[in-house]
């Protein structure tokens, strides 16, 4: 054994250590802290929530009390075929087979003992809804708007979402929110919501430095973090782990750099990784054929694979061959005008609305735009089509903003005036703005065109399942996804191959203990979130497939570890 690995002597003791803050770690710390451990969260930050916290908080999970109680027909075969095909030949059954069985249970583990509180999505559909067992609605479940105050001095430290994700310079929307503000103008009901939205976001900043109705990932963090607060669990802001301490072949404990000290903290039941993965590490690009320079993460600048290269270190297997290393998203980006770069992942707010269509540098369509954002850059990285941009048209900006742009009435001038949002008078004097062929994008307006008013994509059947049209404008006939452009001025977006967070991780066994190279669980080591090689082996099968997957394996991980801390079995003993 390295002698920079001997303990000489511990400086803090606790029964569970997790690295990271995201969903993953903080399930895994409030799952311990209910089941009465004492708990650390080490996050290198200065904020805590990671991706998770600017993430749209879904989970996806089959046979949850909500689903349940809605009357859901479902069942576990079902999924199984699902999964089968979407994943493909990187479908673990273990891991999948465990999914099944505790997601649900994890879910009610949290939501009963813990402020997490999460609804069914009536209609949801799966992301490829035409394959065998997929269904419309009952996997989905979106999170419950909660209360920032009740973190109390907490809320300033919780990560927030960059200003493109909020309204207003500070206020958090969820999808029925957006939807009641595109239907505004028509809809009494949804005027009287967004007053009443506005109306206490005006309050809170009488106060605070933004809104404090959190929604989808912020309240997802803000509600897991309320309980591990208030059941003991210490958070380490701005610290650094440096080395895991093992002991006969078990991991026992961690040094970590705190407050300008190197600190030597004990791990009793063991350590769970779930600090994000790898997704902005220098080298993260080496792992993304077909994306080039110009791609863009999501993921926050700490999510660099540290916490992988120390598992490595002792002994951890990492995976091989993914479908994909990473979970896709387009992503656009604008300089401020104080020299801030600001990313806006093109999810579900715009590309499958009527009148806007993807074209590359020939001025083509390559991809049916109202497809998964996974699937959007998989037809990304084939040869001449990243970047693209998003093309629209006066009347479907002023309808549904697109990126960064607001709909009407907000003045879109100062994305104008940054580049961010390209302006014509023509397509030709677009295409020549954006550095495209003119004749091709004059040919692709005719035959979108000429569809639109059919109803029917005959080039990519965008509108043509029910993923696309849950996404679409539901008031908008006879095709919620199409329409054709005709209005003058023409507006484009430039985006780039970005992504959510990376997939390859730790291998783990079903109860998220990693594994060595042999396949054998290494004691006192677990791993949970994008830490944890993905269940989904990189694929995208639903909404709420990244998140739904770390809570259910941190509980997985937190409940392993008190269960052999219970019967006495600590990490330097096989459970």
């Amino acid at each position: 054994m390295n002698a920079a690995m001997q303990p000489q002597g511990w400086t803090h003791h606790f029964d569970l250590v997790v690295l990271g803050s995201g969903a993953a770690g903080f399930a895994a710390a409030t799952t311990a802290a209910c089941r009465g451990l004492s708990v650390l969260v080490v996050e290198k930050a200065d904020t805590f929530g990671g991706t998770s916290a600017i993430s749209g908080g879904a989970v996806w999970v089959y046979g949850t009390d909500q689903a349940r109680a809605a009357g859901v027909q479902d069942s576990p075969d079902a999924v199984r075929t699902y999964l089968k095909t979407t994943i493909g030949k990187g479908y673990r059954a273990d891991l999948v087979d465990a999914y099944l069985a505790r997601g649900a249970e994890a879910l009610r583990y949290l939501e009963s003992h813990s402020e997490l509180k999460y609804a069914l999505r009536p209609f949801s559909p799966d992301y490829y809804p035409d394959e065998p067992g997929a269904t419309d609605s009952g996997r989905a479940l979106e999170m419950v708007e909660y209360d920032g105050r009740r973190l109390g001095a907490a809320f300033k430290h919780l990560r927030t979402p960059p200003p493109g994700m909020l309204l207003f310079g500070g206020m958090m929307v969820n999808r029925v929110d957006i939807q009641h503000f595109l239907s505004l103008r028509r809809s009494p009901r949804s005027l009287w919501h967004c007053v009443k939205l506005m109306a206490r976001y005006g309050c809170d900043r009488l106060r605070y430095t933004r809104g404090t109705r959190l929604t989808v990932g912020n309240a997802l963090i803000a509600r897991l973090a309320t309980t591990a607060f208030e059941k003991g669990v210490q958070l380490w802001l701005s610290a650094e782990t440096q080395s895991l301490i093992s002991e006969n072949g078990a991991i026992t404990g961690l040094t970590i750099r705190y407050n300008g000290q190197t600190l030597r903290v004990q791990a009793c039941g063991g350590v769970v990784c779930a600090a994000g993965g790898f997704a902005a590490a220098t080298d993260a690009g080496q792992r993304r054929p077909g994306t080039g320079s110009g791609h863009l993460s999501m993921s926050p600048p700490n999510n660099n694979g540290d916490s992988l290269a120390l598992a490595t270190a002792a002994g951890a297997r990492l995976g091989e061959g993914l479908a994909a290393d990473f979970f896709w998203a387009p992503v656009s980006q604008l300089l401020r005008p104080n020299g801030e770069l600001e990313r806006f992942p093109h999810l579900v707010t715009d590309r499958a609305k009527p009148g806007i269509i993807a074209v590359n540098r020939a001025g083509q369509r390559f991809v049916n735009e109202a497809n998964s954002y996974h699937c959007f850059v998989q037809a990304m990285q084939a040869e001449g089509n990243a970047p693209c941009w998003l093309i629209t048209d006066a009347q479907a900006l002023n309808a549904y903003g697109m990126g960064l742009a607001r709909p009407k009435p907000v003045d879109n001038g100062a994305l104008i005036e940054a580049g961010y949002l390209m302006r014509a008078d023509s397509p030709e004097q677009l295409a020549h703005l954006l550095g495209i062929d003119p004749k091709g994008l004059a040919a692709t307006l005719r035959q979108h065109n000429a569809d639109a008013l059919t109803g029917a994509d005959s080039q990519f059947n965008k509108g043509g399942n029910s993923y696309n049209r849950s996404l679409g404008d539901p008031h908008h006939t006879p095709n919620p996804c199409l329409a054709p452009l005709t209005r003058a001025p023409w507006y484009a977006i430039r985006v780039e191959t970005g992504d959510l967070g990376s997939a390859r991780g730790l291998v783990t066994d079903a109860n998220a203990n990693v594994v060595d190279g042999q396949g054998q669980p290494i004691p006192g080591l677990y791993a949970a979130g994008n830490d944890m090689n993905s269940i989904m082996d990189g694929t995208y099968p639903g909404p709420g497939i990244t998140i739904g997957p770390g809570l259910t394996f941190g509980y997985i991980a937190a409940t392993h570890i008190a269960e052999r801390l219970r019967a006495g079995t600590h990490a330097t003993t096989e459970a």
